[in-house]
């Protein structure tokens, strides 16, 4: 089977589709990852095959995310995705009609021809997409290949849709926004919309229904397996703690994307101070240089491999990103989750909810409570009995060789009469 991986030129997000197109190329299918020409260099990092298509264009994740907009960070319609008594039509119909804007002229258009033209010389029987890059499902309609959606964390993206067509059904005639956008495409190289061209012809979810908003779509979950691109693990991480150890990170895309930290980190550290712990923060050089002082029990690094450092943890401090969240959770680890935007906030309180850890929003992080959080962690033993039973919930799902078969048999159904 030839499957083409398609994304749009985020490195970040390209590190959360890698595992799979690793767990195909290793049962034997032919493999290749498609983008725009500025992520090659990452892709091919990863030891996957890449397929420069368009042009470049630099963007930031703010550019795709709608940082500054709406709850969370979200851009309407998005922000309102788990929240059907604010997602009106009114609301809607506007946001999503910004948003078809955004996803063509940042993400789409640059790369729909390339793709397109690679995917009818190539004939891959597969085109697996992530929810920015809806290249992904023009090109398998102009070629015929079966297509998947493969999540890189909460499906915002699925849920708002599902709501759109409710309130589309209410009253005929109303726009559809993106499948007029997407049904332009698709008559443009010879085929017509359908509905799956939104959100797939199936879903892999590498995330635990704990974490997700149910969109009654056709799912394949599978684990999330950590990847973060090349690294070393320093040789302080193989000897074990004298004391109990806390890690913080904040996120790479913070200050590689957008305006820098929303937590103050200093604030973080004096609070920590006084606490009989081992605290392992991961800052950017360029914040590093912010510090205006270092605590005795805090070592300062500027990156460190995640899946490495989160087991040798008492307790985790994040972001709630989608990917640390995750990788965290692989382990008995208590987190506390200091969220801002994008599905940062559903995330965290998913966490609460099931009981492995607390939440604060970033406008309410003060050092105080940051410290007294930490502490409810390191000492209430029922953070650490929930973070067991959400380790084994994600251990108990299927890894993403496991679930390369039900792939294959996806792929055949929806391949019938090509």
């Amino acid at each position: 089977m030839r499957v083409l991986f398609a994304t749009t030129p985020q490195k970040s997000v390209f590190l959360y589709l890698a595992p799979m197109a690793w767990a195909l190329r290793t049962a034997g299918h032919e493999v290749r990852f498609a983008s725009q020409p500025a992520l090659t260099d990452v892709i091919t990092q990863s030891g996957l095959t890449a397929v420069p298509v368009g042009h470049s264009r630099n963007l930031r994740l703010s550019d795709v995310d709608g940082r500054e907009e709406g709850r969370a960070g979200l851009p309407a319609p998005y922000d309102v995705f788990d929240d059907d008594e604010r997602a009106t039509w009114d609301y809607l119909e506007p946001g999503m009609a910004d948003a078809v804007r955004g996803w063509h002229w940042l993400t789409n258009h640059p790369m729909v021809g390339g793709l397109v033209e690679f995917a009818r010389a190539w004939q891959p029987d597969l085109i697996v997409w992530e929810p920015f890059c809806y290249a992904g499902p023009i090109a398998a309609k102009a070629c015929g290949a079966a297509h998947a959606r493969l999540l890189f964390g909460v499906d915002v993206f699925g849920a708002a849709r599902e709501q759109y067509r409710r309130r589309m059904a209410e009253e005929p005639g109303r726009a559809d926004h993106l499948g007029g956008w997407l049904g332009r495409y698709a008559r443009m190289y010879g085929a017509e919309f359908t509905e799956d061209m939104t959100t797939g012809q199936f879903t892999i979810d590498q995330f635990p229904a704990s974490f997700q908003p149910d969109t009654g779509l056709d799912t394949l979950r599978t684990q999330y397996i950590p990847y973060g691109g090349p690294a070393v693990v320093p040789d302080w991480l193989s000897k074990p703690p004298e004391r109990p150890r806390v890690a913080m990170t904040l996120g790479l895309t913070a200050t590689e994307h957008f305006n820098g930290y929303t937590v103050g980190v200093q604030e973080a550290l004096d609070a920590l101070a006084g606490l009989d712990i081992e605290l392992v923060a991961t800052v950017a050089k360029k914040a590093q240089a912010e510090l205006t002082r270092i605590p005795d029990n805090t070592r300062i690094v500027s990156y460190v491999p995640w899946h490495a450092l989160a087991p040798t943890c008492s307790v985790v401090v994040h972001h709630a990103g989608a990917a640390t969240m995750a990788t965290t959770s692989r382990h008995p680890v208590p987190q506390l989750a200091l969220h801002h935007h994008y599905d940062q906030p559903f995330l965290g309180r998913k966490l609460a909810e099931h009981g492995a850890g607390l939440e604060i929003p970033t406008h309410r992080a003060t050092g105080a409570r940051i410290r007294e959080s930490v502490e409810r962690l390191l000492t209430e033993q029922s953070f650490k009995d929930c973070a067991v039973d959400l380790r084994d919930e994600i251990l108990g799902l299927p890894s993403p060789n496991a679930i390369v078969p039900e792939i294959e048999a996806r792929v055949a159904e929806h391949r019938k009469g090509r």
